[in-house]
Parts: structure tokens; sequence; C-alpha cells
């Protein structure tokens, strides 16, 4: 086959331009911590303690002295510290005090690191509510306090709480942060969080985070655009952001009709309909992000051959993800010719091509639970994958039956995932025998 790359016909300019312009992201964008001092008499009385614990290693260790308890001590020191600054700043400046907010930060801090995070996220609230008394209804002094509250209702797994603060917290990081690295930031933050809230199947409607997801990054790009320009390498982070969202948006699967009423199917049917026009456009999209991020990468590194290879690849496995197999196929082999220009070659070959590799081999979007090693697995599967990147003869090889649910679910994953098959001197070539290892309780 003719590995010798076809112009693309389309839109001028750089691969970034191309894609600003062909999904619209040239757009208008839509809707340190204030920890207080610790007193420095509570200061040298805990100095105090640790000086004394480890002064005289002779010295027999007295009954509640271990490290843990220390430690606990100096949590319970901290946090009583700040609840009496709190108190002496309330008696002498009033309950509404602009320094109040500061320290209920640190006194909250100082709960959530000793695990007391039910009244930490009263002491956060409160510390939101002052603020918006002193400081307006949007500013920017809430954005900690929210997200340390969002932290302990986490930590509590109550992630219903954390969605609706975090819906808040998007507002306020709107309207307090016109511009500059923080709001694109804030941004990608929220476009995280629609990931993780699609993964853990918060709401009604995946479809609606993952399109969230997308519109999030992409306002983060232009907001970066904007101010450093198309070539900026801080443009990568919400580009690697829109790929992932765009794996996600291609594997989504459509979900049955809730039975509510007629009004509420015909917005349910709305929003689906956009869903599917994102869906339909996937594929083109995703193209071309990954096509603005080899632009980007390669001028930075435009000598570097893994740098180049990985463009390529990544290219490739999208192709092949989508079953776009004769184009995957010809990417792969412009990975493999960039790498026998470099002094590892071999190295990088073994990297990149020495096994099969589940799809999408993408950070933060992979399909299947990770591997561990045989003899800490209690689950092991073996099975082939084509010179296609098709997987068979999937078989379980061992003996337990405690988590056969779980395995079974996994199997059915895996018959269905598209493999980037191995290659041997630049051809895909089938492997047999493939054994993985899996710890029913990571996943």
């Amino acid at each position: 086959m003719n590995n010798k790359q076809t112009p693309r016909p389309g839109l001028p300019g750089t691969p970034l331009r191309r894609l600003l312009l062909a999904v619209g992201l040239l757009c208008i964008a839509s809707p340190g911590s204030l920890a207080g001092d610790t007193p420095e008499e509570v200061a040298e009385q805990l100095q105090s303690s640790a000086d004394s614990a480890v002064s005289d290693p002779n010295q027999p260790v007295e009954p509640g002295s271990s490290l843990d308890e220390l430690t606990r001590d100096q949590d319970r020191l901290d946090i009583q510290s700040y609840r009496n600054v709190i108190a002496d700043i309330e008696k002498n400046e009033g309950a509404y005090s602009p320094n109040v907010a500061e320290h209920l930060m640190s006194l909250g801090s100082a709960l959530q690191q000793s695990g007391e995070h039910g009244e930490a996220i009263a002491v956060f609230k409160r510390g939101v509510h002052l603020s918006r008394i002193n400081d307006g209804l949007y500013g920017a002094e809430q954005i900690p306090l929210l997200q340390s509250e969002i932290r302990s209702h986490i930590a509590l797994g109550d992630f219903a709480a954390a969605d609706e603060r975090q819906v808040y917290l998007y507002r306020v990081q709107l309207r307090s942060l016109s511009s500059g690295p923080r709001r694109a930031n804030a941004l990608m933050q929220q476009a995280g969080w629609q990931q993780q809230a699609y993964e853990m199947r918060l709401g009604e409607h995946g479809f609606n985070r993952l399109m969230n997801m997308w519109d999030l990054y992409r306002l983060a790009l232009n907001d970066i655009i904007k101010r450093e320009g198309e070539n900026s390498p801080s443009l990568l982070s919400p580009l690697y952001g829109m790929l992932r969202a765009q794996y996600l948006i291609s594997d989504y699967q459509s979900e049955s009709s809730s039975g509510f009423g007629s009004e509420y199917d015909f917005a349910e049917r709305q929003g689906q309909n956009r869903f599917n026009a994102y869906r339909a456009q996937s594929y083109k999209k995703g193209l071309s992000v990954i096509r603005a991020i080899q632009d980007i990468e390669t001028t930075l590194q435009p000598d570097n051959a893994a740098v180049t290879a990985n463009t390529y690849l990544r290219l490739a496995d999208w192709m092949m993800w989508h079953g776009q197999d004769d184009e995957a196929l010809d990417n792969y082999r412009k990975a493999f010719a960039e790498l026998a220009a470099s002094d590892d070659a071999q190295t990088l070959e073994r990297e990149l091509f020495g096994v099969p590799v589940a799809l999408p081999a993408l950070e933060g979007v992979e399909a299947l639970p990770p591997t561990v090693a045989t003899e800490q697995g209690n689950a092991l599967l073996e099975f082939s994958v084509t010179e296609n990147g098709r997987l068979v003869d999937l078989e379980r090889i061992d003996d337990n039956d405690d988590n056969d649910a779980k395995v079974n679910r996994l199997m059915r994953q895996l018959r269905k995932t598209q493999f980037r098959p191995r290659f041997e001197a630049g051809e895909p070539v089938a492997t047999n025998d493939i054994v993985w290892a899996y710890d029913s309780n990571n996943w």
C-alpha cells in the first residue's frame, strides 16, 4: 500500500484552525487557600509534644503517645484553636465579620483532615453564606469553600449533593472568573465532573452529561486560544478532554424511555435528538481533534520520532475503533515508519506494537478494568486477537466461582472490545493464547 499521505481536502489553515471552523469552536463562552494561622501558643505546644516524643529514644514510651495518637491530638488542638479564634472574632467583630469566613475555611479543612466530613460540610456552608453576605452572591471567595464542601460530600458518598453543589460552583465560577487561566481551569474541572457524574450514572440521562463535557472543554479551548493563540501547549489539556468526550459519545448506548408523561417525553426526545446530532458528527470531530493535537505536539517536538509516531498511532486507534480498518492500517504503518528512524526503534516498537492493546487506549476512558499480576488475580482469562484486532476464543481458566457474575460481565465486555493488533515488521499479525489476570475486587 502507498504510504504517502494524501493531502486532506477542506478548510484552509492549521489543523486547529480547521477544527475551530469545522465544528464551530470560535464561539462566545456561555453560561489558595484562605486558611488562618494556628495561634502561636498552640504551635509551640504541638512542637513541644513532638520534640519530647523523639528527643530521647531510650525514654519509655508512655501510654497514649503513639504517632497516630499524637497526630489525633494535633488535629484536635488545630480544630479547637480555630474554634477559639472564630469565637474571639465573633465576640469582637460580630458574627458576620469577613474574618470569620477566612477561619471557617481553616476549621473546615482541619475537620476534613480528621475525617469529620459531616461537620466540615456544615462549616463550609456557613463560610459560603458569610461570603455571599460580605462579597456578593457570586464572589470568588466562595470557590475554595465550595470545592472543599464538594470533596467532603464525595468522601461521604453523597454524590447527589456533590452534583448539586457543582452546579452552584459552576455559576459562581462563570460570574466571578471573567478571563484568564483560572476560568479555563474552572471550565475543565466542570467538564471532568460531568464525565465523573456520567460514569456514576447521576441524573436522568447520561447523554446530557456527555454533551456538557464536550461543550465545557470546547469553551476552555476557546478561552485559551483567545489569550495564548493557536499554538499554545496549554491547548493540549482541553483537546485531550474533547477526545475523551468523543470516545464516550461514540460508544454511548441509548437509554430506554423512562415512561413519564407526554411533556417529559417531549423534553426527553428533544435532548435525545440533540445528542443524536452530536453523535452523527462524532467520527469527524474526533479526527479534527486528533489532528489538532498532532499539529501542536509535533510543532513542540519536531525531531522526536516517538512523539510523531504516537500522533499517528492515536489517529489509527480512532479509525480502528470506528471500523475503518484500511485507513487505520495506513496510519499504523506511518507510525511504524517513524519509529524506524529512531535510535531506540526496537524498544519503542515493542512498547507500542509488541502486544495487542484494548481500545480506547486513552487515559480516562479505558473500557476495561486494569489487569494484575497472575498471582494477584482471582480471574484468569485466555483469548486470542486476530490480525484485524478482533477477540476470539475467550475462555475462563481459573477455578474461582465466588465472582462469576462480575467476571461474566467482564467477558461480555471483552467480546465487544476492539483491539489494536500486534505488529511485526510493520504488519499486523494474530496473537494466540493471551492470558490476562484480573482482581474482581478492583471494579
